[in-house]
């Protein structure tokens, strides 16, 4: 038996079980004790390591353990960035990124090399190395930009995009100063890391969404896939390096590649952020804390003097390039302060050049001392500019994120919704349970937690009691699935003989906005099934209806072929399930193809205009030559059919046959046929259902663009 005497508590720690617990009491109280006072979390947590670490109190050491979980930490950030990013807004802004990119590169490098040659004395070359350090910076402020919700945001996609310009240019520096001090320099050298870049990004874009669909279609056990992804970020991250420039851009590479996969409302992402925020990212502070040596700066002058250049000069020239940003493409101030903030903090990169530097020796003095590129003083230097880039990054895009959310919040809250999303899902097979919980999820608006009603039909008449208990497995499975994407499911079991009855007037009661139908998946969808639908349940429930048959998981979806009858904008219903749609390529990063009439596509164009979304547009009125659609299907695409009950004003006869057309030519393929509201439904019912948005411009005789891009624009910023 262990004693307590036998435990060793000499510092630093060596026993790996305090060591862990230690650091996680650092993780959750650090945090806790510092908000009080204001200071950001991650600040907290760089403070921390500083005071436990082999400069402070000497609690712990910088070991190999703590280094391999920080450079977990720091390329889960650069990869989350990328995952998180939207990528239809991605590449709509790739040229603002662009321009930010060298903004936030050459003004550093311009002020970086003046400074270290007329104020430090440096020598060119080494000018130019601590200049590069200046230019790249770590986005260590992302996780408060994530927490605040505002990563989809216009001014967070450039700085994201920007950075791995600046990283890539700053390190591409870092290469070549080292290249001419050891004797590499040539073509050769050129040709090899050229080639070099160019089939690792090709391995990383395009293999790597191949493998990862292939993978996800094959195994949704959860463990499975997170591994799965985890192993990809390191092997994305490896390739970089042996490509010759730094892990980070791997993976956020990795992350750009996985984008679509993983849907920001998927149970993976929710396991992804929540393992890289609890515990990988903050390892990482922890780590730049312990490198903080604060008596170097009581017993060298010229390290003080070199640390605030270095800091004035760093911080200036990110403020500068963000400045100039916000003037280029007329920005707000809040939006400056997160681009300001996510760009200051120097980190990573800047200690990888700083350590290559100093490693880099370029001659000895008279007394055998090394001349290093870059001298200790720096090395110092660098690490108080660390601190305090990382503090003012992270208070300066706290500040700005929050006014963001502000601003946002007022643009959407012009009038409040009387009625909060409910959407109801009867389930019946276990199998669908998970992709019905899925698109739910998918379709709602990402801040209701608890807009999801699943329900289980037991015959009223059943003496069985083992069908209650099934109908409990069925919806505690439901509730599990919801609970992994941080949905909170609402359960009911209905006693009933009359299935349609039974559904009606739970909708009813809950006063359901959206209701979702699920077939089998080896289950053929009918004339009479769509018939006795219609004539019952459509005419009973005034919601928007999806009836849904899953063959294949939605983050493996690369298309959905949207099929709209003609006069689809004339429904009552249209702008409601035209935000449905939206969702479901927003929120899976999926193309949106829609075949519609002309004057229907005038419309829907106007909503892509303003909501960026990946989507094309092909004009297509004839229902008849429907099976035109079948050939344009490809693999991995879904198609999702906009319905209308029988005296819509978009019903067409053709939508009769549709079962038939379902199961000969798409049977193998995911499907949803959409309903829109549209019978019964008058001005107060649509003030419930849309709060600000009364009647449909386009029926209600406003025939313009303008009336229904601001009917639009209420429904959508506010859900």
């Amino acid at each position: 038996m262990l004693l307590l005497s036998d435990l060793n508590f000499s510092l630093p720690w060596t026993n790996p079980v305090l060591i862990f617990a230690s650091i996680l009491f650092i993780i959750l109280f650090a945090p806790i004790l510092l908000n009080r006072i204001r200071i950001p979390q991650l600040i907290g947590l760089i403070i921390a390591g500083a005071v436990i670490g082999p400069n402070g109190f000497n609690l712990l050491e910088r070991d190999s353990s703590v280094v391999l979980f920080g450079t977990v930490g720091l390329l889960y950030i650069m990869f989350l960035a990328g995952l998180e990013i939207d990528m239809g807004d991605f590449k709509k802004n790739s040229g603002k990124s662009v321009v930010f990119g060298l903004y936030t590169f050459i003004i550093p490098m311009v002020l970086g090399t003046l400074g270290g040659i007329y104020i430090l004395g440096f020598a060119l070359p080494t000018a130019i190395l601590l200049a590069s350090m200046f230019a790249s910076h770590t986005l260590i402020a992302y996780p408060i930009i994530s927490k605040l919700g505002v990563v989809k945001n216009k001014a967070v996609n450039i700085t994201v995009g920007g950075t791995v310009i600046t990283d890539t240019l700053a390190l591409l520096v870092l290469a070549v100063i080292v290249g001419m001090h050891s004797g590499e320099m040539g073509n050769d050298f050129w040709w090899r890391l050229s080639i070099s870049i160019v089939i690792f990004a090709a391995i990383v874009i395009f293999l790597f969404p191949l493998i990862g669909r292939w993978f996800f279609k094959k195994y949704d056990d959860n463990i499975s896939q997170y591994i799965f992804v985890l192993a990809l970020v390191f092997m994305a991250a490896f390739l970089a390096e042996a490509a010759g420039i730094e892990a980070i851009i791997g993976a956020f590479l990795a992350g750009l590649a996985l984008n679509r996969l993983i849907p920001h409302t998927s149970p993976l992402m929710n396991r992804v952020e929540f393992v890289g925020n609890a515990l990988f990212i903050p390892f990482f502070l922890i780590g730049v804390g312990m490198l903080i040596d604060y008596r170097v700066f009581f017993n060298d002058l010229e390290t003080i003097l070199v640390a605030v250049v270095m800091t004035v000069i760093a911080m200036t020239s990110k403020f500068l390039a963000a400045w100039l940003t916000q003037k280029t493409f007329s920005f707000s101030k809040a939006q400056r302060d997160v681009i300001f903030g996510l760009s200051n903090a120097q980190a990573a990169a800047t200690l990888a050049a700083v350590l290559v530097g100093y490693r880099v020796i370029l001659g000895e003095t008279e007394d055998g001392e090394p001349i290093r590129l870059l001298s200790e003083s720096v090395l110092n230097g660098t690490i108080l500019m660390i601190l305090v880039t990382c503090t003012v990054a992270s208070l300066v895009a706290q500040k700005g994120a929050a006014q963001l959310v502000l601003e946002e919040e007022s643009e959407s809250e012009e009038e409040k919704d009387e009625n909060e999303e409910k959407i109801l899902i009867p389930i019946n097979y276990p199998e669908n349970i998970e992709e019905l919980i899925h698109l739910g999820v998918t379709i709602k608006n990402h801040s209701a937690k608890n807009a999801l009603t699943a329900l289980n039909i037991v015959p009223s008449d059943s003496v069985d009691p083992s069908k209650e208990k099934h109908a409990k497995k069925l919806l505690e499975k439901a509730s599990v699935s919801a609970a992994a994407t941080d949905n909170i499911l609402t359960e009911v079991i209905r006693y009933d003989s009359n299935v349609v009855q039974a559904i009606s007037n739970v909708a009813k009661e809950i006063k359901a906005t959206d209701l979702i139908l699920g077939l089998h998946n080896n289950q053929e969808i009918s004339g009479s099934f769509l018939g006795k639908l219609t004539e019952g349940l459509l005419s009973k429930v005034n919601t928007t209806t999806l009836i849904y048959k899953s063959i294949q998981p939605l983050n493996t979806i690369s298309r959905y072929v949207v099929v709209v009858p003609p006069e689809a904008e004339k429904e009552v219903g249209f702008v409601f399930w035209l935000l449905r749609v939206w969702n479901i390529g927003r929120n899976t990063g999926a193309r949106l193809v829609f075949y519609a009439a002309k004057d229907s596509i005038k419309y829907i164009s106007q909503v892509q205009k303003k909501y960026t979304i990946e989507a094309d547009f092909i004009e297509f009125e004839d229902w008849e030559d429907f099976l035109i659609i079948s050939r344009d299907m490809k693999d991995d695409d879904a198609l999702l059919v906009i319905m209308s009950r029988g005296d819509g004003n978009s019903f067409d006869p053709t939508m009769e046959k549709l079962p038939r057309y379902l199961n000969k030519y798409f049977f193998n393929s995911n499907f949803i046929l959409l309903y829109p509201m549209q019978v019964s439904v008058d001005e107060n019912e649509m003030k419930k259902l849309g709060g600000t948005l009364l009647i449909n411009p386009i029926i209600s005789g406003t025939n313009h663009l303008d009336s229904f891009t601001k009917s639009v624009s209420r429904l959508f910023n506010k859900k």
